[in-house]
């Protein structure tokens, strides 16, 4: 088959691709040249990059496209439903990259209640504000919730309590008030919002909107973290950024934003705010994983 790899993949999963007889294409195509790329490759593999949308799955039709697999958990960059309403399945990872995300996501959670990294910053210019940054806040004891209790909430949650964190956890499809055998408490969305000390993003996008929004905020505890390792567009950027100014959010830990590249630099250089380039995958064990995973479902083709 011809494979056609638009934002990378890891390189021993590409080598047993060849391997194996099939051509493996390695290359980004801007959205207007996608749709008539997909059409000569029989599968495709996307990460967060390239957004494959009706309009190139329309230009695709008649050609070869058999699947499109997003190296990752969400598939929300791909128009999935209307992808499969034309023949074409839609695949993704989601148990690979667990470990690398719930890993970042306690990183930005200890960084923020450490100020990791704005004392660190300080340092590197030159200075010693060792008073400054001696205001840090123990994570012992702190409620934790976490929005959307998936895989990787899940680990999340299992990595805090070792850290003595009580885990409060909202799911759509959970009871409220009920407990799981690991001890995690399943709140009311309202419960979460409003008694946490830390909160942490781990849902899709959603059509309706931002989960964090300028509302929410405002019955959150005053000095809450926010962490999102999520999807940008699951915070309201703005009223993240009014709320950590006035105080309201102590601190955010950001790894994926509106618009990627981000061009807020108002929100990302906050003194508040531990902030990195969407990398909650990006590990070496993690990417080995992804391709190892998309080896095996075009085995399955």
């Amino acid at each position: 088959m011809r494979i056609l790899v638009t934002d990378g993949m890891d390189s021993a999963a590409i080598a047993r691709l060849r391997e194996q007889g099939h051509e493996v294409v390695e290359q980004f195509y801007e959205p207007d040249a996608l749709g008539a790329a997909l059409r000569e490759a029989d599968v495709a593999v996307v990460r967060s990059k390239t957004k494959v949308r009706k309009e190139h799955i329309d230009a695709a039709k008649g050609g070869k496209l058999r699947c499109i697999i997003r190296g990752g958990i969400g598939i929300d960059n791909i128009d999935a439903d209307y992808a499969r309403a034309n023949g074409i399945a839609v695949r993704n990872t989601p148990d690979a990259s667990t470990e690398s995300v719930a890993e970042l996501a306690l990183a930005h959670i200890l960084a923020c209640a450490r100020y990791v990294s704005i004392a660190g910053a300080s340092m590197r210019e030159g200075k010693w504000e060792k008073k400054a940054y001696g205001k840090g806040i123990e994570l012992m004891g702190k409620r934790l919730g976490i929005y959307g209790y998936g895989r990787i909430g899940k680990r999340l949650g299992n990595m805090a309590k070792g850290l003595g964190m009580n885990i409060l956890a909202y799911r759509r499809s959970s009871t409220p008030e009920s407990i799981d055998d690991v001890g995690t408490i399943y709140v009311s969305e309202e419960k979460l919002i409003t008694t946490c000390d830390f909160i942490s993003i781990h849902s899709p996008s959603s059509p309706d909107g931002p989960i964090i929004t300028a509302e929410k905020i405002a019955r959150m505890k005053d000095g809450v973290v926010i962490i999102n390792t999520s999807r940008g567009a699951n915070v309201d950027e703005a009223a993240l950024l009014d709320a950590l100014n006035s105080g309201k959010v102590r601190a955010a830990g950001i790894d994926v934003w509106a618009e990627e590249p981000t061009h807020n630099l108002a929100l990302l250089s906050h003194p508040n705010v531990s902030c990195t380039p969407h990398i909650g995958a990006a590990t070496v064990e993690a990417q080995k994983r992804i391709g190892a995973e998309i080896v095996r479902i075009i085995g399955e083709l």
